[in-house]
This record gives C-alpha cells, structure tokens and sequence, in this order.
C-alpha cells in the first residue's frame, strides 16, 4: 500500500515537535488528523484538524472518528501532547498534578485504545509515543518527578503494549527526546539547556520527527525506546 492511503493521527500538533511530525508523515503522502486545544484547519485537504483537550475521551473519540470518517482508516498514531511542568517536588500543586496526569496520562490511554481498535479490525498499525529522556537520566537543574511518573509511565506502557499486539501486526515504540527548540524554551535560555547536553547543543524538532519516520519504517522494530538526547540518557558528564 502505497504512503499516499495511509492515515496518521499526531496528538499535540499545533507547533513544535507536533507541527514537524504532521509535515514529516504529510511529506510521506499521508493523509493526516491534527489534535491540539487550539489548532486551526490547515488548506491542505488532506490535514484534517480536531481540537480540544485529548485528555477528553470524548475528544479522543471524536480524533479517531474522524479519520475514519474523513480517511477509512488508522494506520500510524503519534502520542505527543504532553505538559512539562517543572516545579520543586513538594511545589506542585493539586491542579498541576491533575493538568499533567490528564494530558500525558489520559490522553495517551483514550486515544490509543481507540486507535487500536480501529488498527486490530486490519491487523495493521503503529503507535509511537513521545517520552522524555528525564526518564532514564534526571538532571539535579531540572526538577521533574510529574514527567518522570508520566513519561515514564508511557515508556513502559510501550514495552507492554507492544508484546501485547506483537502477534496482531500493531508495532509500538517511543522516541525519547532531550531538550529540542520549541516556542516553550526562550532563546535567552539556549545557552544554558544547550549545555545540559553532552553533544552541546539542543535538539531540533526535525530530529525527532525523523525518529519517529525510521520507526515508522523499521517494521522489525517494535517495544523500542530510542533516545534522540545528544547523549543525555548514557550517564553524567
């Protein structure tokens, strides 16, 4: 089947990381649902855009509705709405702890079981989430125990999953990101998340979206974790 019939959806895709996964798959030739809170209609047909919170199930429902709906079908979902909030431990605040869990946590589970029912009725498809390197190497500058019980809760919820569906032609991985320029860090910051990187600098979005296209075709790959952190999840520098 050629690119040009498949179907991705990409949560969080309004800027940043999200923007640049919807032009790699729409490059691709796929046909392409958008959800963010706050995402406009693109003049391309093919990119459909749905907005509102995914941590609503019935916002998740209505994203995979209607790219069945629109498209036939649901071949590739990316996970990669996320809220990164990064407070001292016993700083955190009941509505942070609920806005954090309802994002990264409730919007992964609703959008994904309903992408991948819609994936077993073909016997075909692909999950990627995007986590956090935090996961796997907190940095001291960096408080991030919200991230790391969410992220890190999708980084093993992608390792289940895909033994789960190994056998129902559903492969599922994760790219795990390190700090990469987005409109959420300032310029004036650069210098000093730069730093946190032992590669010395930050990650660019086209990266991550490139990690997320090899998963895409490494269809031996499934229940992978690959790190795209300049070197941030192998130890202290």
């Amino acid at each position: 089947m050629s690119a040009e019939n498949k179907v991705a959806i990409i949560t969080g895709a309004s800027q940043g990381i999200g923007a640049s996964i919807v032009k790699a798959y729409r490059d691709r030739g796929y046909s392409i649902v958008a959800n963010s809170r706050n995402i406009k209609q693109s003049a391309d047909n093919n990119i459909v855009a749905v907005d509102g919170n995914i941590g609503d199930r019935s916002v998740a429902e209505r994203v995979v509705k209607t790219a069945v709906d629109r498209f036939g079908r649901v071949d590739t979902l990316i996970n990669n709405a996320g809220i990164f909030i990064a407070k001292n431990f016993t700083d955190y605040t009941i509505e942070d702890y609920k806005n954090v869990l309802d994002v990264n946590l409730s919007g992964f589970f609703y959008v994904t079981q309903f992408a991948a029912a819609e994936m077993l009725k073909r016997s075909s498809g692909h999950i990627v989430q995007i986590t956090t390197t935090l996961v796997d190497q907190p940095i001291s500058g960096v408080p991030s125990v919200l991230a790391s019980l969410t992220k890190g809760g999708l980084d093993a919820a992608t390792r289940s999953l895909a033994i789960e569906y190994a056998s129902k032609g559903i492969r599922v991985n994760a790219v795990s990101p390190g700090i990469i320029k987005t409109p959420m860090h300032p310029a004036e910051n650069h210098g000093f998340l730069s730093n946190l990187h032992p590669v010395g600098r930050m990650g660019e979005v086209e990266e991550i979206a490139h990690a997320v296209l090899y998963l895409e075709d490494a269809g031996f790959v499934t229940g992978e974790t690959l790190h795209v952190d300049g070197g941030q999840h192998a130890g202290r520098w």
